[in-house]
């Protein structure tokens, strides 16, 4: 078998395309302040992921600046559907509204501000993609409501599962064989926070 390239993670970052201006000044927003964010890569994931199976309905669990959220509402702009995004910061929500506007896309989003867990409680879905970045100690504790809102094969994305406040929604979301199908991914992540982090994609069972 051939050997991969030389220095694997240089190689692969210069195949990493350029974002828009928007996207690249949150970017920089985000270096500066120190907010985490997906990164262009993981980006593009979740916007081909969205197009690729025509979701309609998408509720993202962590806004932040709207980064991702832009993704995602780009989707749903080809698809005719729709974004919903929790964010508990009140100045982060603001921030991502005013975002998802200057990108032409709050026909496509509705920012909710407010915690995730009793938000979802209240929601009756169903979603055919939720997309989990909130405190990866409270992962575990949203699965019940993100089953329950995914209509049957949806697809739950959750981001840095290699952080150990994330074990307990990891062996839970395995060892759930009933209700979930996943596959976790150790994945070198170019722009994300951390480059170096893990994926979990399940489908809704």
């Amino acid at each position: 078998m051939s050997r991969i390239v030389d220095q694997p993670e240089r190689y692969f970052s210069q195949l990493v395309r350029r974002n828009d201006p928007l996207l690249r000044e949150l970017e920089q927003d985000a270096h500066a302040e120190g907010i985490p964010i997906v990164g262009p890569l993981v980006g593009e994931l979740l916007f081909i992921i969205s197009v690729a199976m025509r979701a309609q309905t998408i509720l993202e669990l962590g806004t932040a600046t709207g980064y991702s959220a832009i993704y995602l509402a780009r989707a749903c702009a080809i698809t005719a559907g729709r974004l919903t995004t929790l964010e508990i910061d009140p100045a982060f929500a603001a921030r991502a509204r005013k975002n998802l506007e200057r990108a032409g896309l709050l026909p496509h989003a509705t920012v909710i501000c407010g915690e995730a867990l009793p938000r979802m409680s209240e929601m009756k879905g169903p979603f055919d993609l939720i997309f989990m970045d909130i405190d990866k100690i409270d992962y575990a504790r949203t699965l019940n409501d993100c089953h329950r809102l995914l209509r049957l094969g949806g697809l739950l994305v959750a981001d840095n599962i290699a952080f150990p406040d994330a074990d307990e929604f990891n062996r839970a979301i395995f060892s759930d064989a009933a209700g979930w199908q996943p596959v976790s991914l150790l994945s070198f992540l170019p722009g994300h926070s951390p480059e170096k982090d893990g994926l979990c994609l399940a489908l809704r069972c």
